[in-house]
């Protein structure tokens, strides 16, 4: 590691409001600017600088930025971890967690007075991690089912299915032919998931946005826009849970 990056990992502070503001300063070769941006999943606030750039200028931006900051993290909607009584999306369909210490059923939903339920067996200390691997599964089923209809379609072999938790983005396709998504669809709607599966299974024809390309995903999917509007809108909202 280099002096310069222990440099960058050391924690810095900006005062904002009359508190002290934890701010995370990142070198970017191609960056030509300095930039300010909230982290999508730990909501920290990051200045990406230049790769020339230096921390003091950073540092200097953040403040320069304080009322941008403010109302960003005002903006922030608060994180909603795997916990006993918390709500959270499945398919779009809002459920209750519910810990079932004393029941060795694994993850299970049900519907109890008109309110869905995932159930979470076993200790409640790994009720977090059971619930998350469990819809790992379950995007993964899904995922692999609607790209294998949609490979089906245009008459090629499916890809390969890996299922990952990125910041940037929801799903790729390698210059191999591996589609990688993101489990957190499993918390959009089918359609959003769909599309994003369409998406990613087009570029096995097609590895470019070209006018091609978007020709055989609007095949695919008649509600394209539809669920790019969900997602600009309403996908980084998906980052607050677990």
């Amino acid at each position: 590691m280099t002096r310069t990056a222990r440099k960058n990992n050391i924690p810095h502070h900006v005062e904002i409001n009359g508190a002290p503001v934890s701010v995370e300063v990142r070198a970017h070769a191609r960056a030509r600017n300095y930039v300010i941006r909230l982290d999508p999943r730990s909501g920290a606030v990051v200045v990406v600088r230049p790769a020339r750039g230096s921390v003091k200028r950073a540092l200097s931006f953040a403040r320069e930025h304080r009322a941008w900051i403010a109302a960003r993290l005002a903006e922030r909607p608060a994180p909603i971890p795997f916990e006993e009584g918390q709500i959270i999306p499945f398919r779009d369909t809002p459920h209750l967690i519910a810990l079932c210490p004393q029941a060795r059923r694994g993850v299970w939903r049900e519907t109890d007075d008109g309110m869905d339920r995932l159930c979470v067996s076993g200790l409640l200390e790994h009720g977090a991690r059971r619930l998350t691997d469990w819809l790992k599964c379950q995007a993964r089923s899904d995922l692999t089912a609607c790209a294998a209809h949609h490979a089906q379609v245009l008459g090629l072999p499916g890809g390969r299915i890996q299922i990952r938790d990125p910041f940037s983005r929801w799903g790729s396709c390698s210059s191999t032919g591996t589609l990688s998504f993101s489990w957190r669809l499993i918390l959009a709607p089918p359609f959003v998931l769909d599309y994003v599966a369409a998406h990613e299974t087009a570029h096995l024809k097609h590895l470019n946005h070209g006018k091609r390309f978007w020709g055989l995903v609007d095949r695919l999917t008649p509600r394209r826009a539809q669920a790019e509007n969900w997602l600009r809108e309403q996908g980084p909202a998906l980052h607050r849970y677990g």
